[in-house]
């Protein structure tokens, strides 16, 4: 059985602790999107940990965890974190798709030239080199791992690549040209590092499905940042829906049946765009400080997170965008000090309310509709039944779910593994 574990709202809404958990059933875990410009934290006997580039499976013994041909892979930052992984005694099963695009140097450069260029019209990029990665890649200039092994024909490609890249750093961005064999030489140390990983993982899933395995797949944000359905331009540069898991893993579309869309109890975003519900200052700060283990804070930049409360239109939509068949309800124990609780429950732009998501023109013009509800006041944490949890809580939790129109069948009540209510 082929599963989807996806974002519906902007990211970060607890989609590691929910692979880690349920990656515990399955045989085989995927990332088939996005690269390292964001991380899941994870929180286990091993010690807390944030992924960027590796799956959350990677800390169960029976597990092969596969990176996808539709991730970003930056080599370096996928070997520091199997060493560091490696320090506290987990050695993964691992595999990296021969068809994966790798990350180049000047991929990041030109991340941050850009974002330099723009000043405060910038995107709000974690400057990890995704976009110029994916740009390059569907101009078809980019390279996959396996090109890396035939060295003379990847080296003149270097070289024919790098003539264009030059002329933009020289007379757009006023930047030092790029040297083809210094960035060559680094180039195939990063690919023997990576060597004993790389395998043709479209052939070993097909063995996975034959053999009745249960395969996991894993994405990255959510789907308000996916390019073709989210807050446009203010997007990342991969689908991050679970039909593109699909594509971005190498599995027959129809043979994901289950799609898990995870949903926090509140809104927080990363970067730039359109955030209808966003709260600021002292209110926005509490919120963020009792966020997450350890308050709302970029897994991979360490930014503060902008907050805002549960908005029930771009949820509903995202859950509906993903196809979910169930949703998990993630930090609902961030909210306990609240007396009451505000929730987005529609859109007011030019005199009328909007129950649909809209385009991001208009979007960009609306203002949120609240409706109030009791807060609960008390501590959930250490709850492990949901008939257990405060009446206010269990009233929340099912507004909410009336409001998504898919079943919540999990509720996350803490960041440890253990910590989640199962209905």
């Amino acid at each position: 059985m082929v599963r989807a574990i996806v974002g519906a709202n902007w990211g970060d809404e607890g989609k590691g602790k929910i692979t880690d958990v349920l990656a515990a059933k399955s045989d085989v875990v995927i990332r088939f999107q996005g690269g390292s410009n964001a991380g899941h934290t994870i929180i286990n006997h091993f010690g807390k940990f944030a992924l960027h580039q590796l799956p959350s499976g990677v800390f169960h013994d029976h597990i092969t965890n596969i990176i996808g041909n539709g991730v970003s892979l930056d080599i370096a930052k996928f070997i520091n974190e199997v060493n560091a992984l490696a320090e506290k005694g987990v050695r993964p099963r691992l595999m990296v798709s021969d068809r994966t695009q790798i990350v180049m140097p000047y991929h990041i450069l030109f991340d941050r030239y850009e974002e330099e260029r723009l000043g405060g019209k910038s995107f709000g990029s974690t400057k990890s080199g995704i976009a110029p990665f994916y740009s390059d890649k569907y101009s078809k200039i980019g390279f996959e791992l396996c090109e890396l092994f035939d060295e003379t024909t990847a080296y003149e490609k270097l070289k024919g690549i790098l003539a264009v890249k030059n002329i933009l750093l020289k007379h757009l961005y006023k930047k030092p040209a790029l040297d083809a064999d210094e960035i060559f030489v680094e180039l195939l140390h990063q690919r023997d590092q990576v060597a004993p990983y790389v395998g043709d993982s479209f052939q070993f899933l097909r063995g996975a499905l034959n053999e009745g395995k249960n395969i996991l797949l894993e994405g990255q944000l959510g789907a308000l940042k996916d390019p073709d359905y989210g807050i446009y331009p203010m997007v990342t540069s991969s689908s991050t829906l679970a039909g593109y898991g699909a594509v971005g893993a190498g599995l027959p579309p129809y043979e994901i049946k289950d799609i898990i869309a995870v949903v926090k109890a509140y809104s927080s975003a990363v970067g730039a765009g359109a955030f209808v519900s966003e709260i600021f200052g002292d209110q926005a700060q509490e919120l963020r400080m009792r966020g997450g283990d350890a308050g709302e804070f970029g897994a991979t930049t360490g930014r503060p997170r902008r907050m805002g409360w549960f908005d029930c239109v771009a949820s509903r939509y995202g859950v509906q965008v993903q196809g979910a068949t169930q949703v998990a309800l993630t930090v609902i124990d961030a909210l306990g000090y609240l007396d009451e609780i505000p929730v987005c429950v529609g859109y007011e732009v030019d005199g009328r309310i909007l129950r649909d998501f809209p385009t991001t023109p208009t979007l960009k013009r609306c203002k949120p509709v609240l409706e109030v509800l009791p807060g609960w006041k008390e501590d959930v944490r250490g709850i492990t039944k949901y008939e257990d949890l405060p009446e206010n809580c269990r009233k929340y939790i099912e507004f909410i779910e009336k409001q998504l129109g898919v079943a919540i069948t999990m509720v996350s009540n803490g960041p440890g593994r253990e910590e989640l209510i199962f209905r």
